[in-house]
């Protein structure tokens, strides 16, 4: 206790000194904090569900086809479900949304389609009610389409608590549901923002082999291993499974030429597979700032024990032992961190507050982000271990200087040994080199972001508005989307306004040209695929290379017209010629079902700006289509955002049950595809420049000891004729030298 009030009075008595060693601990560890929530939250921290360590995801990949991760067909899941020994549980799922409230206040609403045995396989219970029934996923004719299950926040917000509420109807898409189950509060499935739940139903003729490679990606499968099983085990079945089904299939071959498999993979791991890299990369950033920051410390620590050798000296001289002088030097130190790691805990949740601005809360998982007290004790018990680790220098300082030479000499003129000089200047050299590693890190990682966002995405994104409507399957959506548009187009302001299946920044589909075999060892390649209706082309700004766009007319007329990008077209006809080529859909060659190319458009960036070759995108023309979400897309001369309230409006005007939601400019759509870039570059960019601030001070700081150090000499020199300039040049280049070795070494780590 002696020693802790000593450690006290000394560190009030250099306020200076105190308070810029706290605030390099604060900002050091509170940033390393802040990065480490994000990653324990989202990488490391298990999910939600019982064992979910069991939990894993399986999914269908054509890699020769281009389509490296698909989903999983309804056809997959009735034939696997009950026949792979190593799962006790398997289900499937898919995202949506749709139109839910009474009419005329109806409202987008997200939601979840799932089999029956979705939350048996994630170990959930319900909070009431029950899940689903397997005639509930069926559709047969005479059956109304009739359940739902709600989330409690649902409950709570929508159906004000109503403990009745198992039986009562909800409208989802114009059709009454009846509510079976209600959700326990925590419960949240990965991402999802889904706020009810509705069977995926599916008639018997869709469950057939014919249907097995049909899937657009959107229907994802899940499984639970059996206690014991492991995932190989699990992927060999698969395999196993697939091979057996696969031998009447007519197209196991073409299946086989374009690689297909079905890949079993931790679901945890696989949902935050994208992100990974670049939080561990972020992580490594933050820890070298927290590394240049316990160098510059221990730095000022060895200045200040410089300047107290004499103190220590006298209290060896009178008794005091080795273990004596390292506890106080111990004691003084921790405490010093301590504090600065209580500080650190504010800074850290400020970070946090940061990272969620720079959108961090939209990453996989992101909306579990949180400062808890387990993270607490992390950062407090990483305080004191840094305390600890610094201390040791400091401590060798003190017990390795000469009791005599100390004592003998004059505070003024005192010396500390090369030993220690050189440590002191080696902290420097390793400050400069760390802080100019995440210098170049970040440079690199801006160079990086500039050159992505000068990609082109192949369209004019500046001023277009674009939002997401649901159509039930109780309505026909061309004649909506037709009244609709019109009704758009007579708006003050608007250039032009179209509707798509899927905007870009989507998933792919077979399109193939008639006739077309692949060369030897090469396979039918997978394109993205849209239905387009109204000036579509026009609102995107999406340039036309020959022929004509696709227009509203298209989608009444009998003859079946298409237009290709031109990535598509020179992959089937390099020299021209696309014009005139027919080309049918999925698996379907049949004549009549063939579309004619009119018009070749030019490549958009259809998944993200730095995919590294275009996969050629087909555009249909809006068919009759139930049940489907549509994209609005409008071109304006205002702001865009301005013009979502008149949309909102017009769609509810057009048709009272209907609803558009998702509203975000092209701009905006095209910023948040490069959250996982922009937000590191900036931090990068923050961390860098902190480090480079330490490294500043950390070198002012033993320059202006080296001086103060040699005042005297540096006096009798001038007395004796030295210039100011050589005295200058002389402290100059130990600052130049410590500078170069510091960026030697730092240009070699990076």
């Amino acid at each position: 206790m002696s020693n802790l009030r000593y450690a006290l009075r000394q560190l009030r008595e250099a306020p200076a000194f105190t308070l810029t060693a706290l605030a390099t601990v604060a900002i050091c560890l509170g940033a390393n904090l802040a990065i480490f929530a994000v990653i324990n939250s989202i990488l490391l921290r298990p999910l939600p569900f019982p064992q979910s360590d069991r939990l894993v995801t399986i999914f269908n990949t054509y890699p020769k086809a281009g389509v490296e991760r698909d989903g999983s067909s309804v056809t997959n899941y009735y034939e696997r479900r009950g026949n792979l020994p190593a799962f006790s549980s398997l289900s499937i799922f898919r995202d949506g949304s749709e139109v839910v409230g009474e009419t005329g206040a109806a409202e987008q609403t997200e939601i979840m389609r799932v089999s029956p045995d979705f939350f048996a396989t994630l170990g959930v219970n319900l909070a009431m009610g029950r899940t689903f029934t397997e005639e509930e996923a069926t559709i047969a004719k005479g059956k109304g389409n009739g359940v739902a299950i709600v989330t409690d926040a649902y409950w709570r917000q929508r159906l004000n608590s109503d403990p009745n509420v198992l039986g009562r109807d909800i409208r989802v898409n114009t059709m009454p549901r009846k509510i079976v189950g209600v959700l326990p509060p925590d419960f949240r499935f990965l991402s999802s923002e889904a706020r009810l739940f509705l069977p995926i139903r599916s008639r018997p003729a869709e469950r057939t082999p014919q249907q097995r490679h049909s899937d657009d990606g959107g229907t994802h499968m899940i499984a639970r291993l059996k206690p014991g099983a492991t995932m190989a085990e699990a992927q060999s079945q698969i395999d196993a499974h697939n091979a057996a089904v696969e031998e009447d299939n007519p197209q196991a071959k073409m299946m086989a030429e374009a690689g297909f498999r079905s890949l079993v993979r931790p679901l945890h791991a696989e949902h935050v597979r994208s992100i990974r890299p670049t939080l561990l990369l972020m992580q490594a950033g933050v820890f070298f700032l927290l590394l240049i920051g316990a160098v510059n410390l221990a730095n000022l620590l060895l200045i200040r024990a410089s300047g107290r050798v004499k103190e220590m000296a006298i209290r060896r001289s009178m008794g005091a032992s080795r273990a004596h002088v390292v506890r106080q030097v111990m004691i003084e130190t921790v405490l010093l961190t301590f504090v600065g790691g209580l500080l650190g805990l504010v800074v850290g949740t400020w970070g946090i507050r940061l990272l969620e601005v720079l959108g961090a809360d939209r990453l996989p998982l992101g909306a579990h982000i949180a400062f808890d007290g387990w993270l607490a004790l992390i950062g407090l018990a990483g305080a004191g271990v840094l305390g600890i680790g610094i201390a040791v220098p400091v401590a060798w300082f003190n017990l390795s200087s000469h009791l005599a030479h100390v004592l003998q000499s004059e505070s003024r003129t005192g010396t500390v040994s090369r030993a220690a000089q050189r440590l002191r200047h080696g902290f420097i050299v390793a400050q400069i080199a760390l802080a100019f590693v995440l210098l170049a890190g970040a440079a690199l990682l801006g160079l990086s972001l500039k050159k992505v966002m000068a990609v082109s995405p192949g369209f004019r994104a500046d001023h277009v508005l674009t939002g997401e409507v649901t159509v039930p399957f109780s309505y026909n959506a061309r004649p909506f989307l037709d009244r609709l548009l019109e009704a758009i187009g007579q708006q003050p302001g608007v250039g032009a306004a179209g509707a798509i299946t899927n905007v870009p920044l989507s998933r792919k589909s077979a399109v193939t040209p008639k006739g077309y075999v692949p060369p030897a060892g090469q396979s039918l390649q997978g394109h993205y695929s849209y239905q387009v209706t109204g000036d579509y082309f026009t609102a995107l700004g999406i340039p036309l290379r020959e022929g004509r766009f696709l227009t509203s007319a298209d989608s009444h007329r009998a003859d079946r017209v298409c237009v290709v990008d031109e990535d598509f077209a020179r992959r089937y006809w390099p020299h021209g010629g696309a014009l005139g080529q027919r080309v049918f859909q999925g698996s379907d060659s049949d004549d009549a079902k063939l579309f004619t190319i009119v018009g070749v458009v030019g490549a958009v960036k259809q998944a993200e700006l730095t995919e590294p070759q275009g996969q050629g995108a087909v555009y249909l023309p809006f068919m009759d289509s139930d049940g489907i979400n549509i994209f609005v897309v409008t071109r304006t001369s205002q702001r865009p955002e301005a013009f979502a309230e008149t949309l909102r409006k017009l769609v509810r005007a057009t048709n009272s049950d209907l609803a558009i939601d998702n509203l975000r400019s092209m701009d905006t759509r095209i910023a948040e595809s490069l959250i996982a870039r922009r937000s590191p570059a900036l931090l990068a960019g923050i961390f860098a420049g902190v480090a480079l601030l330490l490294a500043t001070i950390g070198t002012y700081g033993v320059l202006s000891y080296a001086v103060a150090q040699r005042t005297r000499e540096i006096g009798i020199r001038m007395a004796l004729g030295a210039q100011r300039g050589q005295i200058g040049t002389q402290f100059l280049s130990l600052g130049l030298r410590l500078l170069a070795a510091g960026t030697i070494l730092g240009l070699m780590g990076a």
